[in-house]
């Protein structure tokens, strides 16, 4: 029995008080375009509930994904390195487009994440958090092995498991989804109940949805609703919009959890999207390009982080960050630290989320050594009809902005203050700034030991490859004509 509680009561109050670890809402959209919400610019896509959350944290104007396309972002993301380190360069290793259009030998890389390389989810799970991969995983079978307790929809395919209306088989947990239920909804709901099961302990939730990737399959109910809408200036699909709606009917669902259970102030909230948007139904104007390119369409997208008494609500960041910045941020917000001995290519965010300026001298870099065919008659922001892209190799510092495409080891210079749609090529007048960058450039693919295409294709056939050109831009300007005469 205790003899003197009022002292035990008076000694208690003199500790320093317990913080709880914060928890950590991960938001990561896929092919969501730099300008598909309505806090960057959409004139007809509706985001309520991600503005409000945005306009609660620090947004980033120069955020950029370290891939153009699906599997390379999110291996970047989940080990906080460069392609030329975890080798997945491409979604899967198979060439892509016809071997007559290819002058070199691609770089086949792997497709599935090491398992040596360790993730910010395991860091998380051993720290004592409840971890949860809800959505589209992409690196391997199974993402339990790479620190997720809990995987929902999660398998090595990049697409939704047959579109976003059931059946969906061999997906993780959703086998056994209602006929009509649409799939965004499902993953947000499979998030709500996550976040109520561990609101006692510490959670990492990592909602990776399938949208807005393809199928481009609108949300029956919201159809309607958007066909009497007045089209924007900028986006007017239909179907898009319902996928986007979708999403954001999702966040308002589960701020409303973090609300109602008293989380919401202990919860950080990271919104990032893997890639540009879809070029078929988006556009991310006033930037030119689109998923898949290495133009700024296709690579710089939507970043903001909420961080209630941290970042300051309503900031704003010009910083250029990276995907691969993402790991060290989680570490350092989490308080576990990055893994000892494993490189880490990123930097942490949380000194600009709490005030301090960025590094200028910061250069940031892209290396895809490999080949993504075009979009069927949609090429306009891309170097060719055939390909969105070819093997190239990129950096960002300040204000410029460096590629370098092997099969004709042709260099683009772009001063993305004054020239934000990369349109002035300025390779050959800005000498000195060119030198400098194709060094910097130079030097990274040495450090890393990236490799580089040289072998050429022996079934390139030139001939072939220029009537495939020809045609394909005939094929646009007919189809131009048709759509004017209709």
């Amino acid at each position: 029995m205790m003899r003197h509680p009022l002292v035990f009561v008076l000694f208690l109050a003199t500790l320093p008080a317990i913080e709880a670890k914060p928890n950590l809402l991960f938001i990561y959209l896929d092919d969501f375009g730099w300008k598909d919400a309505g806090y960057m610019g959409s004139d007809f896509y509706e985001t309520p509930n991600i503005d409000r959350l945005a306009s609660e944290g620090m947004t980033f104007s120069n955020a950029y994904s370290a891939s153009a396309n699906c599997a390379p972002a999110r291996a970047c993301l989940l080990s906080g390195q460069y392609t030329p380190r975890h080798e997945i360069y491409n979604v899967g290793t198979d060439p892509r487009g016809a071997k007559e259009h290819r002058r070199l030998e691609h770089i086949p890389g792997v497709d599935t994440l090491d398992t040596n390389i360790k993730t910010w989810a395991q860091c998380a799970q051993e720290a004592g958090y409840a971890t949860a991969s809800i959505g589209k995983w992409h690196l391997s079978g199974d993402p339990i092995p790479y620190g997720f307790d809990i995987n929902i929809g999660g398998t090595h395919s990049g697409s939704p498991p047959r579109g976003y209306y059931p059946p969906h088989p061999n997906a993780p947990g959703l086998a056994n989804a209602p006929e009509n239920e649409y799939l965004t909804d499902r993953l947000s709901d499979e998030a709500v109940e996550f976040i109520q099961n561990n609101k006692d302990r510490p959670w990492l939730l990592y909602l990776t949805h399938f949208a807005v990737h393809t199928p481009i399959q609108a949300k029956k109910e919201l159809v309607g609703k958007y066909e009497n809408k007045t089209s924007g200036e900028l986006h007017d699909n239909v179907k898009m919009a319902t996928m986007v709606q979708s999403v954001d009917d999702g966040v308002g669902e589960i701020v409303e959890t973090l609300d109602r259970l008293g989380l919401s102030d202990n919860t950080i909230v990271l919104f990032f999207s893997d890639n540009g948007g879809y070029g078929p139904a988006t556009d991310m104007a006033p930037l030119y390009g689109y998923k898949g390119t290495y133009y700024e369409g296709g690579i710089r997208v939507p970043l903001f982080v909420k961080w209630p008494g941290v970042a300051t609500s309503g900031g704003e960041s010009d910083a250029i960050v990276s995907g691969v910045d993402l790991f060290p941020t989680i570490a350092d917000m989490l308080g576990f630290g990055m893994p000892k001995g494993q490189l880490a290519d990123g930097i942490s965010l949380v000194p600009i989320l709490k005030g301090s300026r960025p590094d200028p001298e910061r250069a940031i870099f892209w290396h895809f050594p490999a080949y993504l065919q075009s979009y069927p008659r949609v090429f306009d922001e891309q170097r060719d009809p055939l390909f969105r892209s070819r093997p190239c190799s990129i950096v960002r510092k300040g204000d410029w902005k460096l590629h370098h495409y092997y099969e004709d080891d042709h260099y683009e210079l772009y001063n993305l203050r004054r020239d934000i749609g990369e349109s002035r090529n300025l390779a050959k007048t800005k000498p000195g700034k060119f030198d400098e960058m194709r060094g910097i450039l130079k030097d990274w693919l040495r450090e890393t030991k990236a490799h580089i295409p040289v072998n050429p294709n022996p079934e390139f056939d030139a001939s072939i490859h220029e009537k495939a050109i020809q045609t394909a831009l005939q094929d646009k300007r007919q189809s131009k004509k048709k759509n004017k005469a209709l």
